[in-house]
């Protein structure tokens, strides 16, 4: 993975400055050839380090769901393309949507995973501002979608599983997005993904935004990232679509029920994928691993479900989401 420059949020600046003063400490020690006379202060600079990773756990387990969002919305934070080349054993992209368009905010492809042939399917964000234009910010346009559906019937088609990787804040909204049939594209996806044979798992990695995820996000089994979000607008479009104040964000996040937990409580996800302390973006290869054994799990249980039964499990899946039951409170 690219390493690249992310902006300090600033709930994370004193636990980081924090770490930085006792990293430098750690290598003025280990620099200084008198160990014996600083066992103690290395002693000291153990437990400060394992009460610091206690104030990690805390903090980030009390996250706000606004908290999260911004916490997914850096630019460390490992891309689709990112998870492809770390958890299968080998891939190769394909392009084009075989309509004269060739949209780098979807990426797609053939892959083994372990013993299996996959085909993928992801948002992509850029690295730096310079590919966010190229990738147009991970936001697809009606090519992007067309793409994306193109490779998934080629999986039906050959028999393979279906793995997508949601990380985008929704579909591009330009005029030329919808002259050129973005509802339409994403309308299509959403009744072709129903309609497949093959298993389907769905895995927000990052920022899940309104019918730009949902173009890729029908699925037997949909897994988000412990600090991911999935949503039906930004927390600030609602914002100001409800009170015409951008600052009420947060109320926003937090109606909204965009985190995991809630997600999962709700019925809308059906797992959680542990991520390391820190985000994905900590600690990648762990990040890596943890997804990759989820994914081998569902690929399996998926796999042993017959295609008539798995195709109404995920039917009846969708038509449970929103489901409420209205009733009288007795009068007293």
């Amino acid at each position: 993975m690219v390493s690249r420059k992310a902006l300090t949020l600033h709930f994370l600046k004193p636990i980081l400055e924090f770490e930085f003063q006792l990293d430098q400490l750690q290598k003025i020690i280990t620099a200084t050839k008198s160990i014996n006379s600083l066992v103690s202060i290395k002693n000291e600079l153990t437990n400060l380090y394992s009460e610091l990773n206690i104030l990690k756990k805390y903090l980030f387990n009390s996250l706000t769901p606004l908290q999260r969002l911004h916490l997914v919305r850096q630019s460390d934070r490992p891309t689709t393309l990112d998870y492809i080349s770390n958890i299968m054993d080998d891939w190769i992209e394909l392009h084009g949507d075989r309509g004269g368009t060739d949209d780098s905010a979807i990426v797609s492809g053939i892959a083994s995973l372990g013993s299996t042939s996959v085909v993928f399917v992801g948002h992509q964000r850029g690295r730096d501002t310079k590919e966010n234009v190229l990738r147009n910010f991970g936001m697809a346009s009606p090519g992007g979608y067309r793409k994306a559906l193109r490779i998934m019937k080629h999986a039906n088609k050959f028999n393979f599983p279906i793995l997508t990787f949601i990380d985008t804040p929704g579909a591009w909204a330009g005029i030329k997005a919808e002259e050129l049939g973005q509802g339409e594209a994403i309308a299509i996806n959403l009744r072709e993904m129903f309609s497949f044979d093959v298993p389907i798992i769905c895995t927000v990695i990052g920022e899940g935004g309104s019918g730009g995820a949902l173009g890729i996000g029908i699925g037997d089994s949909i897994l988000m990232l412990e600090y991911s979000v999935y949503t039906v607008a930004t927390p600030e479009a609602c914002a100001a679509i409800l009170w015409k104040d951008s600052t009420k964000s947060p109320i926003a996040a937090e109606s909204l029920k965009i985190t995991s937990s809630d997600l999962q409580l709700l019925g809308i996800i059906d797992h959680i994928v542990k991520e390391p302390i820190g985000g994905a973006q900590a600690n990648p290869v762990k990040a890596f691993k943890y997804l990759k054994n989820q994914l081998c799990l569902e690929l399996t249980k998926l796999s042993n479900i017959s295609i008539n039964i798995r195709k109404k499990m995920r039917y009846d899946k969708f038509r449970q989401i929103g489901k409420f039951y209205e009733y009288n409170l007795p009068i007293s």
